[in-house]
Order: C-alpha cells, then sequence, then structure tokens
C-alpha cells in the first residue's frame, strides 16, 4: 500500500513539474516572441525539408537508381536533375537550422541576461534585513547558476517544436504510403513521447535536489573563500575543508543519480526509432511483395525513421530539462518575489547646501529573529555642522544607530528626521546625495583608486573630476600614501583593496564618502586602524568642512574632539553631553573611555620590561600595576 502511495505521489509530483516547466517556457516565449518566432519558423522549414527530402531519395533510389541499375547505365538528365533536387533541399536545409540555431541561441542567452539584471536589481532593493538571512554564496547562485538552468531549455525548445511537426507530417506521410507502414509509426512514435515524459517525471526530484545542492555548495565555498584570513589564522583549514568536502560528495551523489537515470533512458530513446527503421524494413518487405507499395515508397519511409532518431531527441532533451528548469525557476522567483522592499518618499531635506542636522526621536528597533530589541526609546540629535560622539560598550547598539542614520534599516518604534523630515518621506536620491556612511570593515573594489573614490559619480551634472578625488583623499589624511604608489590615481589597489593597509583601506573608504560632498557623515568605528595622530588631523579637517559628523568612537582622543557625546547602555541612552562633563558625572562612561588607554599603556609597560631583559630569557612577568 506505502509502495503504490509513493508512486501516486511521484506520478502527481511529476505531472506537476511538467506542466509547471511548460508554463516556464511559456513566460520565455512572451518575453522574447519574435526571436521565437524566427527560430521555430526555422525549425518548422528544417523539419518539412526533412520530410519532403525523404521522398525525393525515394523518388532517386526508385525512379533513377533502380532503372539506371536495371538497364546496365545511368541517365545523365535524370542524376543531373536529382543531384540538383538534394543539393536546393541541402542548401533550405541549412538555411532553417541556421535561422533555428541562432534565434534559439540569442533567446537563452538574452533571457539569462534579462533575468540576471532583475535577480541584481531586486538584491539592490531589498533591504539590509533581508540579505542578513542569506547566504552570499546562495545569492551568487540564484543571479549565476540557477538563471542558467531556469532557460537551459530555451535552446532546444525550438527544435523539438519542429520534431513534433516532423512527426505528425512523418505519420501522416507514411500512412498516405501504406497503412501497415503507418501502423509502425503510430507505435514508435508515441512510445517515444511516452517514455520522455516518464523520463521527465523520474528525473524531477533528482534535478531539484542536485540544485539546490548546487547552490548550498556555492554558499560554503564562498563563505570559506571570503574568510580566508580566519580560516588561516584560527587553523581551520581541515574542518573548513571537511565542511565543503561532504556538500561536495552530497552534490556529486546527486549527479551521479541524475546521470544513472540518464544513461538508462538514453539508450533507450535512441534505440526506439532504430527498432522502428528496423520493423519498416521488415514489415516495408514483405508489403513490396504484396505489390502493396512500391521500391520509392519503402526507400522513402525507412528513411524518414532513419533520420528521425536525432531531431526526436530534441523533445528528450526539452522533457529531461524541465525539473532543473523548474527548480531553478522557482529559486529565482523566491528572489524577484521577496518583500520588504524598502518604499521612499517624493520629498527632499528642506535644509540648503550647508550641514544637515539629525534627529532620533524615541527610537526602537529589533533584528528579525531576535529575542529581545537592540534599541529602546533611543533620543538624541546631532546639530548641523556639529560632531556628536556615539560611545558604548560592545553590543551597546552603536552599529545599528549608524544603519537606522543612514537609512538602511528602519525603525519599530520612533522616528529619524534629517532637517526635520522624516528619512521615509525622502526620495532615495536624495537621501543618498545627503548622508555617507563609512562603515567599520573597509571595502575596496578591484579598479584602481581612481574608481574607487570616484565610483562614477555625478555632482550637480558634473562627473567627479580628479581634482576633487585629490580633494576627498586630502581630507582623509590619504593623499599621500596614493601619491607613493608606483601609477597614483590609476593603481589597481586588488580586490577587497588587498594590497593596501588596514588604515590604508579605511582612508580610502572615508575619501569615497568625502567625494560626494555629504551633509552628514556616519562615521562607525571607521579609523580603528588608523595611527591616532593621524585620526585626530582626519576628524580636524572634518569639522572645518562645514560637514556634520555621528561618529561611533571609542579612543578618548576621539571623543574628546566631539561637541558631544551619546552614551549608550544595553540599547538605551544612558546619558549625554561634554566629554568632561559625562567623565565627571558618569562612573560607566569614565571606564569604558579610559579602558582603551589603560590597555595601551599595560602594552607599553610589557613593552619597556621585556627590553631590560638580556637576549634569550624567558621572564615572568611583572604583576599588573608595578612598573617594569
Amino acid at each position: 500500500m506505502a509502495s503504490r502511495e509513493r508512486q501516486g505521489t511521484d506520478v502527481r509530483a511529476g505531472r506537476d513539474v511538467l506542466l509547471r516547466g511548460l508554463r516556464v517556457l511559456g513566460v520565455g516565449i512572451r518575453e522574447q516572441p519574435r526571436i521565437f518566432s524566427v527560430a521555430v519558423a526555422g525549425s518548422i522549414l528544417f523539419s518539412l525539408l526533412v520530410v519532403a527530402t525523404a521522398y525525393v531519395v525515394g523518388a532517386v533510389v526508385g525512379d533513377v537508381a533502380v532503372p539506371a541499375i536495371d538497364a546496365g547505365r545511368p541517365e545523365a538528365g535524370a542524376l543531373a536533375l536529382a543531384a540538383a533536387a538534394l543539393v536546393g533541399l541541402s542548401v533550405l536545409r541549412v538555411g532553417g537550422m541556421f535561422a533555428r540555431r541562432i534565434g534559439a541561441g540569442y533567446m537563452q542567452f538574452r533571457l539569462q541576461a534579462a533575468y540576471r539584471r532583475r535577480v541584481t536589481r531586486r538584491y539592490l532593493s531589498l533591504p539590509v534585513a533581508w540579505h542578513h538571512r542569506n547566504a552570499t554564496g546562495t545569492l551568487l547562485s540564484n543571479a549565476n547558476s540557477d538563471v542558467e538552468a531556469t532557460w537551459f531549455t530555451i535552446a532546444p525548445l525550438p527544435f523539438a517544436v519542429g520534431t513534433v511537426v516532423m512527426l505528425f507530417g512523418a505519420v501522416g506521410s507514411v500512412f498516405v504510403a501504406d497503412v501497415a507502414l503507418g501502423l509502425v509509426a503510430l507505435a514508435i512514435f508515441p512510445a517515444l513521447l511516452v517514455l520522455n515524459i516518464f523520463y521527465s517525471r523520474r528525473m524531477a526530484p533528482r534535478q531539484a535536489l542536485a540544485q539546490q545542492l548546487r547552490a548550498e555548495v556555492s554558499a560554503i565555498g564562498h563563505e570559506s573563500f571570503d574568510g580566508a584570513l580566519v580560516v588561516k589564522t584560527m587553523g581551520r583549514e581541515a574542518e573548513e575543508t571537511q565542511r565543503f568536502r561532504e556538500r561536495a560528495e552530497d552534490l556529486r551523489d546527486a549527479l551521479i543519480r541524475v546521470g544513472r537515470l540518464r544513461g538508462l533512458f538514453d539508450p533507450l530513446l535512441e534505440a526506439l526509432p532504430h527498432l522502428g527503421t528496423l520493423a519498416v524494413l521488415l514489415v516495408g518487405t514483405a508489403r513490396l511483395r504484396q505489390g502493396a507499395i512500391d521500391v520509392t515508397e519503402l526507400v522513402s519511409v525507412a528513411y524518414l525513421f532513419t533520420v528521425l532518431a536525432f531531431p526526436v531527441r530534441a523533445i528528450g532533451w526539452v522533457l529531461g530539462e524541465l525539473p532543473r528548469s523548474v527548480a531553478g525557476w522557482d529559486r529565482v522567483q523566491r528572489v524577484l518575489s521577496a518583500t520588504g522592499q524598502m518604499r521612499y518618499g517624493q520629498q527632499s531635506p528642506a535644509g540648503g547646501p550647508g550641514p544637515a542636522s539629525l534627529r532620533f526621536a524615541q527610537v526602537g528597533f529589533r533584528y528579525e529573529g531576535a529575542g529581545s530589541p537592540v534599541l529602546r526609546d533611543v533620543s538624541f540629535e546631532v546639530p548641523a555642522g556639529r560632531t556628536v560622539a556615539l560611545v558604548g560598550a560592545t553590543g551597546s547598539g552603536k552599529s545599528t544607530i549608524a544603519s537606522l542614520a543612514c537609512r538602511l534599516v528602519d525603525p519599530d518604534p520612533g522616528t529619524i528626521s534629517l532637517d526635520g523630515t522624516d528619512l521615509r518621506e525622502l526620495t532615495a536620491a536624495s537621501l543618498a546625495g545627503t548622508i555617507a556612511l563609512v562603515p567599520q570593515v573597509p571595502f575596496g573594489f578591484d579598479d584602481t583608486v581612481r574608481e574607487n573614490v570616484s565610483l562614477d559619480r555625478v555632482l550637480d551634472g558634473h562627473s567627479i573630476d580628479d581634482s576633487a578625488v585629490w580633494q576627498a583623499l586630502r581630507l582623509a589624511q590619504a593623499d599621500g600614501f596614493v601619491a607613493a604608489l608606483p601609477d597614483g590615481l590609476d593603481t589597481v589597489v586588488g580586490e577587497r583593496g588587498t594590497s593596501l593597509s588596514g588604515g590604508q583601506r579605511q582612508r580610502l573608504t572615508l575619501a569615497r564618502a568625502l567625494a560626494g560632498q555629504p551633509r552628514l557623515l556616519i562615521l562607525d568605528d571607521a579609523t580603528s586602524a588608523v595611527d591616532p595622530r593621524v585620526e585626530a588631523a582626519i576628524l580636524a579637517g572634518l569639522r572645518s568642512g562645514g560637514t556634520s559628523i555621528l561618529v561611533v568612537a571609542y579612543r578618548r582622543a576621539t571623543i574628546a574632539l566631539a561637541d558631544r557625546v551619546v552614551y549608550l547602555e544595553h540599547g538605551r541612552v544612558a546619558a549625554h553631553g561634554t566629554h568632561t562633563d559625562l567623565l565627571a558625572r558618569v562612573p560607566g562612561y569614565a571606564n569604558l573611555v579610559t579602558a582603551y588607554e589603560r590597555a595601551e599603556a599595560e602594552r607599553e609597560r610589557e613593552r619597556a620590561w621585556d627590553e631590560t631583559l638580556p637576549p634569550d630569557s624567558e621572564p615572568d612577568r611583572p604583576p599588573a600595576g608595578v612598573a617594569g
């Protein structure tokens, strides 16, 4: 009973995949109707010419070759006419084949390119919270292998449509020639279609699993390669290799199961037309002896069965790849139909070209899936032209506030306003042109310094030229090391800026933000890898530039440069005021901002102690608080 239920489930699943696969093909046809029409027209022309060629070959054998053999000499005029007919049909078939292949390939690649663009645009429109829930490797797989799988069946589709026309034409012409031979054709050709459909249904779950595992392998690989520094420094190469190996072996096994099924059905699909040819010869010979048909008709029918063996495979290619196409379509549609798109308003900030003001009013925020809110009732203001420092222990919500301030995510509840206007009411262009975020982790594109800073942006109708690039580099204290690079602005910094040091990457990322001339600059611990003296010079230059600044900071020297300080504890504003005021009246703040100095002093003490020791000695460290 259980076995019969599983079989019934497989049949229903296979039927569903077949119908859904045909609907996917319908989507492709509706999106590219003209190209598909050209490809199908070429395929139908080719198919009809194959049937016509069968009768021309039959006529050549029956009316030219056999009489020539009987007479002992060929007739030159008949041979010339036969050759001209065969050459003419071949030329026309080449034309049909050319239209079919060019049209099908162009349609396939055009659809793949269009859907890659749609997926990429959707990635860019979806909020950061959605990206947090999806592995980068999976997203790469969606945009690449899943899109390819979705439209892989488009290439053989015109050929398959022409083959169906060819089958109907062939069966009809065989019936016209002889009913008995027609019955043989009627048995073979439907058997091919049934076998192809059965093959598609059995292949569906195997292809779906293989496509899923491709994405998982891609996700694990990307994660391991992206975290190569962590993997190497923590000595996790063996564990990461094993994790990748397990998923790769699962994918291997899934593809082997696909290959085994294909290896079982491909010989059957290949053998049926040849068996049909053998049956036609046996039945046709008997009918020829009975005088029911002549040599011309027998040769024509046998030729049809011979040449149909390959075109019929096109139907099998389409049906065999439909499960993979459906699996890819489902994964692509999961992205295209994803909800949570951030909506923008129609307003622009009320302020002029000068610094902007930012205000948080009773803002709360909870990450999806998190148990408790990250922020609760956060209220503070960044006055126009002022610098406000966010200070708090790890996990207090500083980076979340930075993301909210530039509207990577939206608050819930509360409001965040820029020059008195809610961020949600601003247009995307005005928001991007007013606020710039420099994140904790700097990122460099595998391009020149110039392109990394300018990003081909346009300000006030003009592209960011080299003078503006150098000005941004000077403000970020990056002009010195850029000028020392081998090719200056034309130096390629490598993937993620690997040819630069951590501090150089941070300054280059800061220059990128400054090149856009933002009215509000948000620094999320963006100078942590920079020497404190350079950091002080950067902040001093930014303050004199007339830009409002919200800086996430932990160095005392950095905090002291701020006009006001907002001190966070456990997602709430515990205190705010000047640095001196908070040091005097908030013990938690005083302990936090002096922790860095204590750590630096401890390291200096240890270095001084080591310098007083003889070489090759292994001393005990002095107790904490004792001078070296």
